[in-house]
């Protein structure tokens, strides 16, 4: 009975991570080759994800990525609630691993029981990254995509590129959602 509890427990973890669950295991993808986190600080814009619980009924989502401690890289995100206009804020880090590929990092807030995979499929640093997140869970697994731009609200070429990488890598693109950047002011 407590072995169940456990796997319980450990699967309820993970969809709280990342919230959108799929049958089977994590598809195999591929990120980028000699990603440059210092050309990837700066602030990014959410133009789009998959449903989050962390994220629920949040617009004017951006995260400003910095420097942090031990080669890691702070993340402060900031988002204004679509249901009551409050304002929140909350700070992070995505830490470095060891698999040998700068790409393939892991984030931590406050907020997760766990750290969660931060893949960095494909940037051009200048105008838009897809991020990438899965964890397994036995039969299941448990599924989280991102479309970051550095502009607020990005023109469709550079949407486009997002998604031809959306598409190279056979993500379903039914599970986005477009992130609400119309906000009276930034804080």
């Amino acid at each position: 009975m407590a072995f169940r509890t456990i796997i319980l427990l450990s699967c309820l973890a993970g969809f709280i991570e990342a919230q959108v669950p799929f049958l089977g295991a994590c598809p195999e993808l591929k990120t980028m080759t000699d990603f440059d986190s210092q050309r990837y600080m700066g602030k990014w814009y959410e133009a789009e994800r998959y449903f989050s619980v962390f994220e629920f009924g949040g617009k004017c989502v951006q995260s400003n990525y910095t420097d942090g401690i031990d080669n890691n890289i702070n993340i402060i995100s900031k988002q204004t609630s679509s249901l009551t206009g409050a304002k929140s804020t909350v700070n992070g880090a995505v830490k470095k691993n060891n698999s040998g590929n700068s790409a393939q990092m892991h984030m931590t807030f406050p907020y997760l029981p766990v750290d969660a995979p931060y893949w960095v499929l494909e940037t051009d640093y200048d105008t838009y990254a897809v991020v990438w997140s899965c964890t397994n869970f036995g039969l299941f697994s448990a599924r989280n995509a991102w479309i970051l731009t550095r502009d607020k609200n990005p023109p469709l070429k550079v949407m486009e590129k997002a998604y031809s990488v959306i598409d190279r890598n056979l993500i379903s693109r039914a599970f986005f959602i477009r992130t609400d950047q119309n906000c009276p002011e930034e804080f």
